[in-house]
């Protein structure tokens, strides 16, 4: 059985709202991806090397990343031969498995939730260029562990922004939730040592800490980022615990060399993806995965608060690969 036929075997027998709710997300990528996939499927009966040649394009276009695209061609390619496959719909399901392997098998470990240390506040750190979400994830990814009755502080480090303390503030306040805050323009390691304090005396399991989304400047987005993390790691030994990048899946490429660039910063162990529902070209976590090597840790499918979701390889090829009369 091919991945595809497994994906909608396993997922037809088990229709839960998270599988809903990848379905939903992937909409428009999943019309844009299939629909060219069938047409090319109907303009060959047998496959030749323009076919593949076209299929490549398909996966560039979906924002998978020339690099990345070229290999899972060589290997699709390369499996189709050995098999003496020449049926373009038994191809499609071959390239799906290749999709699969090139995000399993590429640098660390699948994680996707936070792992919470036994003793004392777990700090999350989270970084992105301005306009990706960034404060609307803060809020999303708080409201997900307080559900879990975790007890969570916000610490607003993002200082030279207009407005984003603000817009922090209201999100605490509607969540029910504390924050720490500083002055517009204050040094953002001051906020978050202030924030770390207060983390221990008040016994919080969960440290969110928001930080300035600037990317004019590299070198200063690295000293600042840099500084932040020494100020953290003497208050909170071993702090922060996690680091996550926000990127928009609308900004296509231009997100991968955003998180080329944070990267560079500092040690990413995450990355969320926003406004995946907003996106026809969702290859861009094939493409994130392959040039970090760093695991898509949650993904948001829509604008309400729980649609912020673990991210699921199985769950994602699903959405983005099955075809309408699937559905």
């Amino acid at each position: 059985m091919g991945l595809i036929s497994f994906l909608k075997d396993k997922f037809s027998k088990k229709d839960t709202k998270k599988n809903e709710k990848y379905i939903a997300g992937l909409d428009k990528s999943r019309k844009n991806f299939s629909s060219k996939l069938k047409n090319l499927s109907k303009k060959y009966q047998q496959v030749n090397e323009e076919y593949f040649e076209e299929l490549e394009e398909i996966l560039i276009e979906a924002d998978v990343g020339v690099n990345l695209a070229m290999d899972i061609i060589d290997a699709t390619r390369e499996e189709t031969n050995s098999q003496g496959i020449t049926e373009p719909n038994q191809i499609n399901d071959i390239l799906v498995d290749k999709m699969f392997v090139s995000y399993a098998q590429q640098g660390e470990s699948i994680v996707n939730e936070i792992q919470f240390r036994d003793n004392g506040p777990t700090v999350l750190l989270v970084v992105g260029v301005n306009g990706v979400g960034k404060t609307t994830t803060i809020a999303k990814l708080a409201k997900r562990y307080i559900d879990q009755g975790k007890k969570v502080l916000l610490v607003a480090g993002d200082t030279f922004r207009a407005g984003a303390t603000e817009q922090l503030k209201v999100w605490a306040e509607r969540l029910g939730c504390d924050i720490v805050t500083g002055k517009e323009g204050q040094d953002p390691a001051s906020v978050a040592y202030d924030g770390m304090k207060k983390a221990k005396e008040g016994n919080y399991d969960l440290v969110i800490t928001d930080t300035a989304g600037r990317l004019q400047n590299k070198a200063n987005l690295m000293q600042e980022l840099a500084k932040m993390k020494r100020v953290i790691s003497k208050e909170i030994p071993s702090a922060p615990h996690d680091v996550f990048l926000i990127i928009d899946a609308t900004t296509g490429q231009n997100g991968v060399l955003q998180a080329k660039a944070f990267k560079e910063c500092t040690e990413l162990t995450g990355v969320v993806i926003t406004k995946m529902d907003g996106t026809s070209k969702g290859g861009i976590i094939l493409a994130i995965r392959d040039e970090l090597g760093v695991p898509v840790r949650f993904i948001g499918l829509g604008e309400k608060m729980e649609d912020l979701q673990e991210f699921d390889l199985d769950q994602y090829l699903y959405g983005l690969c099955l075809s309408d009369e699937g559905e």
